[in-house]
């Protein structure tokens, strides 16, 4: 999870693309209709959704910090 809220690869290993593509567009649509709810952008959105979900990730999964450097929680 990159901290802008979206799926991003780590590392060269690239698999299965369009399921990593198809996420990250369900969640640009979702994160606008919240943005649009909620008078504020969906890139606003998308970041408080990246905290949420590194305050729930498990030991060991990859998240991207605020200033962009990857680190495995």
């Amino acid at each position: 999870e990159n901290n802008t809220g979206y799926l991003e690869f780590v590392g060269k290993k690239k698999e299965k693309t369009d399921v990593i593509e198809a996420e990250n567009q369900d969640r640009r649509l979702v994160y606008g209709a919240i943005a649009k709810q909620q008078g504020t952008t969906a890139a606003v959105v998308g970041q408080r959704r990246a905290l949420q979900i590194a305050d729930n990730a498990k030991p060991g999964e990859w998240l991207q910090d605020a200033g962009g450097k990857w680190v495995q929680k």
